[in-house]
């Protein structure tokens, strides 16, 4: 299966193709509401590091209508993401963010998320690291690394992206959550079928089943924040008001 962000950037389609980063246009196994499920540390890929990725681009209709101020005059400003404009709300940068709930086999339980700058720690508990906190959509400005070699000690992951500044966006974007294994293989998740007004989705589950660490896929569109995804998903966390203190 061609990769959905490839597709999804015309890599794809039409037979147009663009320069990405990582060589030519990758292959990957994409979870659907018919096959929801994939296993992600199958025989070779049990140590190591499990990447998962966050990228999303704005459809081209809202690129098309989005503000963006003279590149003659400002050049830089190509590299900021654009402006869009609403109805009721003015002017917003939309700001995907990436993050994750874990919960430890010890029972210890938190979350890694650039709110709050809370980036976890790879090589001691939670053994989950985000790096990064892309505004930009890239493919690769913003990743959570799972260290393998501490998969047991692991309970559960629950991935999920939501909306930290602006306004509700995910039905003008195709947003894609890409695991990879560290064999290579792609495990790709699109947010399909968005809710207008949603701030925030669940995107996937990991967990254990039958010795592997396997992935399922959620795509449930919340209107609130972490608190309300926690509920959803029976946390149990204290929650409060938080900003994010610096970017990267």
């Amino acid at each position: 299966m061609v990769s959905l962000w490839s597709y999804w950037r015309g890599t794809g389609a039409s037979g147009q193709r663009f320069d990405t980063v990582g060589g030519p246009m990758s292959y990957a196994t994409e979870l659907t509401r018919r096959n929801p499920t994939a296993p992600l540390t199958s025989e070779g890929a049990e140590t190591g590091t499990l990447r998962i990725d966050l990228a999303w681009r704005m459809h081209s209709s809202d690129l098309y209508t989005a503000r963006r101020p003279s590149l003659w005059r400002r050049p830089m400003d190509l590299f900021r993401p654009a402006e869009v404009q609403t109805h009721t709300q003015g002017l917003a940068t939309v700001d995907f963010d990436l993050a994750c709930l874990y919960e430890l086999k010890d029972g210890t339980r938190g979350v890694v998320q650039p709110l709050g700058d809370l980036l976890g720690d790879f090589n001691d508990p939670p053994y989950i690291k985000l790096s990064g906190d892309d505004r930009f959509g890239t493919a690769s400005g913003e990743s959570i690394y799972v260290n393998l070699d501490h998969k047991d000690d692991i309970a559960r992951l629950l991935v999920f992206v939501y909306i930290y500044d602006g306004v509700p966006a995910f039905d003008r974007a195709d947003v894609v959550v890409t695991i990879v294994a560290s064999d290579g293989k792609n495990v790709e998740i699109g947010l399909t079928d968005p809710a207008p007004q949603a701030r925030s989705c669940a995107v996937a589950l990991v967990e254990h089943h039958k010795g592997q660490l396997v992935a399922r896929r959620e795509v449930r569109y919340v209107y609130g924040f972490q608190s309300e995804i926690d509920r959803l998903y029976g946390w149990g966390m204290s929650w409060g008001r938080g900003q994010k203190t610096g970017r990267s």
